[in-house]
């Protein structure tokens, strides 16, 4: 590391150009003028072009060896129904077992021999299949990511197969306790909408999925206005644009009838407990209704989130941990771990922490929390904010470290918000921030507000939904 930092140094003081982590530094004053917005603003433009079916290309070239290409399609459990919830996250499975040109071992020899990386998740509101290869062969691994979204076979034998693998896969996540309480509170959340809804769907569907309902949920949301080729690495964005018309030139929107529209998904505020007094531990979630992605209040919702943070019993720090609510948790010994998260869809989103207790600090562990909350309502400074800023603008930029985080970004908000958000951009919104914004916005979505609660495990201690509600505010006289 300090071989690193040096080079670097010398690298600034002789006035030559430096590739660090996709973003190009060209020196051409001394050292103390290059700062941290120039190298924000130096880095690599993104590209991008619409075809005339509608589909959206776009690219970041950093100049590296590697490369990762992606689709991103604005489809996922969102835009099921109770018939057939989880058959988005079944064609995921299904995309890999073969298509017309493609047998499921050709597909399999031709990713192994090009030394690539083939993945796919299915969220809520999105499904992205991508590939992780070497920069010379983008064009390979665009050719196979068209095909298996536009040629899967669905063959009958192996939708069998993958049937029962995602019932395993059921089992698994059930095992997952994190899971299952944030599945509990969106079903508590947004109950009676497609956002309740899990995004693996029930057994009873599992089972009775059929070929025909995979080929018309393809049909119905596959569209290319609702697709982002994205890729980011060692990119030449012509020959990308090149390979998206010659492999997705079939894809004709025009044909496929009105594209679907998104639903409004209301927010109730309410609770689940599974108590289980077996286990040893309780697993608590609690949330309120936050906003879009797009939203103007995402940005200090994002800086309160972070003002909250995270903690682990293993960590150090004790009573010198800058986040009150650690502080407390590590005096009192009041949770094993917690964790706070801002949960963004288009039109909506939960706001809100999840905790790991003994079953007689629930109580005392949600107080702390509730009051913390109110704090930010009205007590947050300047400073606290400053450091929560900072330390938000850092865990950006970590986060988009290699080709596949930055093309996930890339495709992300495409979808989300039309364009990508250049870093400059997003590190300014953050830098006008204050507390008073902060409390403002902590103000309209937490104080007097009906939150969701979801609770699994020892929750006897837990109080009950009319006491969590009563503490959403303080009375001050």
């Amino acid at each position: 590391m300090a071989t690193r930092l040096l080079r670097f140094g010398a690298s600034v003081r002789n006035n030559t150009s430096l590739v660090k982590g996709g973003c190009k530094w060209q020196s051409t004053a001394p050292a103390k003028q290059v700062n941290y917005r120039q190298a924000l603003i130096n880095c690599p433009p993104t590209q991008l072009t619409t075809l005339q079916n509608g589909l959206r290309v776009a690219s970041e070239d950093s100049g590296a060896p590697t490369a990762t290409v992606g689709l991103w399609i604005d489809a996922g459990s969102r835009f099921e129904t109770e018939r057939n919830n989880g058959v988005a996250h079944f064609l995921e499975h299904m995309a890999f077992k073969g298509t017309d040109k493609r047998s499921q071992t050709d597909l399999e020899l031709e990713i192994e021999n090009m030394g690539a990386h083939l993945n796919a998740y299915t969220s809520r509101e999105q499904t992205v299949f991508y590939a992780k290869c070497l920069k010379n062969d983008l064009q390979k691994a665009v050719d196979i990511l068209a095909d298996i979204i536009q040629n899967s076979k669905l063959g009958e034998k192996e939708i069998e197969r993958e049937r029962g693998v995602i019932l395993r896969e059921m089992q698994e996540v059930e095992s997952n306790l994190q899971e299952v309480v944030f599945d509990h509170l969106h079903s508590m959340a947004f109950q009676g909408t497609p956002l309740g809804r899990t995004i693996l769907g029930p057994s009873e569907i599992i089972q009775s999925i059929t070929r025909n309902d995979l080929k018309e949920y393809v049909t119905t949301h596959y569209r290319p206005p609702r697709i982002v080729l994205a890729a980011a690495g060692g990119i030449n964005h012509n020959d990308l644009v090149k390979a998206a018309e010659r492999n997705f030139q079939s894809s004709k929107s025009e044909a496929m009838g009105e594209i679907p529209v998104i639903q409004p998904c209301r927010f109730t505020g309410s609770e689940i407990r599974v108590r289980d007094d077996s286990m040893p531990l309780a697993h608590i979630a609690i949330a309120v209704e936050s906003c879009g992605w797009a939203d103007s209040d995402n940005i200090p919702l994002m800086v309160a989130n972070t003002l909250i943070g995270a903690w682990d019993r293993s960590q150090g720090g004790g009573m010198s941990n800058a986040s009150h609510l650690a502080a407390a948790a590590t005096e009192s010994n009041l949770a094993h771990s917690f964790q706070s998260f801002n949960t963004c869809y288009k039109d909506t989103g939960l706001w809100g922490i999840y905790f790991v207790c003994e079953p007689l600090q629930c109580e005392d562990m949600l107080f702390n929390i509730q009051s913390e909350w109110m704090r930010l309502c009205s007590t947050v400074t300047e400073t606290e904010v400053d450091r929560a800023k900072k330390l938000l603008k850092t865990s950006m930029l970590l986060q988009l470290d290699g080709t596949t985080p930055i093309c996930e970004d890339i495709g992300r908000q495409l979808l989300c918000y039309n364009r990508r958000v250049p870093l400059h951009e997003m590190e300014a919104r953050i830098d006008k921030l204050t507390a008073k914004d902060v409390r403002e916005v902590m103000t309209k979505y937490i104080y007097d507000r009906c939150p969701a609660v979801a609770a699994v495990g020892p929750v006897e201690n837990l109080p009950d939904y009319n006491r969590i509600r009563a503490s959403m505010y303080w009375l001050r006289v």
